[in-house]
């Protein structure tokens, strides 16, 4: 079992929630795991990355080379793409749908779209949108990630788990919208996945 996993996204939008979970499920079945960030300025909106290798063999390095992502999991559609040269050729892409424009020039919605949609293996869902659903908007990091748990070779209920250990101290309302979001990413995912 190996699974090398990007995050993206913008600063604010909740990657290394997304990272903190995903670790948490990792350590609670005794695989190793490797962890390398890259951290834009969040207060302005910068680029945040994250790489995150899964394995229950020992890990030698952090960062993942160009080529060999499992999957990118990515919180906005531009920064989505930005990492595709390090996606596997057999690699999923799931990424939110909903922009963070954060520049003057960002690119048009459905260009980049398209260029996602020229994928063979993607998932593309308006987290925002989903999380607004089942009334818990600042979870759609967490409609991501459910997203992105078919393809993540941890047992779903790690990941649960995982957010329960996360946000616990925040109390059982918030630990229920995430795990409530989680879901709905997964249920989204399954639905959708050619």
């Amino acid at each position: 079992m190996k699974s090398d996993i990007i995050l993206s996204g913008v600063g604010g939008q909740g990657i290394l929630s997304i990272a903190a979970v995903v670790g948490m499920a990792a350590l609670e079945n005794q695989l190793y795991l490797k962890q390398a960030e890259v951290h834009g300025m969040s207060q302005r909106g910068g680029a945040v990355q994250s790489h995150l290798r899964i394995s229950e063999k020992e890990i030698a390095s952090d960062l993942i080379p160009q080529g060999s992502a499992d999957i990118i999991i990515s919180v906005e559609p531009m920064e989505s793409l930005r990492y595709l040269p390090w996606l596997s050729e057999n690699g999923w892409l799931v990424t939110n749908s909903t922009p963070f424009v954060n520049i003057p020039n960002y690119p048009d919605l459905n260009e980049l779209l398209a260029e996602i949609n020229k994928l063979p293996r993607k998932i593309v869902l308006n987290a925002d949108e989903i999380a607004r659903q089942i009334k818990s908007s600042r979870s759609s990091n967490m409609v991501i990630l459910g997203a992105a748990s078919p393809f993540i070779d941890i047992p779903y209920q790690s990941l649960e788990n995982g957010i329960r250990k996360i946000f616990e101290r925040k109390g059982e309302k918030v630990v229920q919208l995430n795990i409530d979001a989680l879901n709905a990413g997964r249920d989204f995912s399954e639905t959708n996945r050619k």
